[in-house]
């Protein structure tokens, strides 16, 4: 079973992530990222807030996914005010599927949902050699707001890129 369709491209839908689509949700993940989690960290965040855990799909099969979660803490953004804020944690497209606007639809409505939610702003980590995913990031409003020095488990550094929700959350 699918949940309903939230935006449709070129036959490619955007959804709600089923617990049953957690298989190929993670094979994405192994295939198209160096960053791994435990099984149980994905159901964990489809938990808890399944508004923001968004796959898209051709057919029945899921070829890119956003995973999000809505964070109580200091404004990324407006210094020592804390808010509620939206975390970017994974977002992939399976290469033989990218350039096709899914990574922009998935993050729009990414980000309408956590807006939806009362988040006043976004953030993510980028790792800072991943160009294509940094453009995107640019051209949906998001900055470099901090380098984060040794990130990763293989010691790569990452941008700290942060949005407010407060304005439109999708870019023409």
């Amino acid at each position: 079973m699918q949940s309903a369709v939230l935006r449709s491209i070129d036959g490619y839908e955007i959804r709600r992530c089923m617990p049953e689509q957690m298989g190929q949700v993670i094979d994405i993940n192994l295939r198209a990222l160096p960053e791994h989690y435990s099984n149980d960290f994905y159901y964990e965040l489809l938990e808890g807030f399944p508004e923001g855990f968004l796959v898209a799909t051709k057919g029945e099969s899921v070829v890119g996914y956003i995973i999000n979660r809505i964070e109580f803490g200091f404004s990324n953004i407006k210094g020592f005010s804390l808010v509620k804020k939206g975390h970017v944690v994974s977002v992939a497209v399976l290469e033989e599927h990218r350039n096709k606007g899914l990574g922009r639809i998935l993050m729009e409505e990414g980000m309408k949902a956590m807006k939806e939610k009362g988040c006043k702003e976004v953030f993510l980590e980028v790792r800072i050699t991943n160009s294509n995913a940094i453009a995107l990031y640019n051209s949906l409003g998001f900055k470099v707001s901090d380098r984060l020095r040794h990130y990763y488990r293989d010691g790569e550094d990452a941008y700290l890129m942060v949005r407010s929700l407060e304005q439109s959350t999708t870019h023409e």
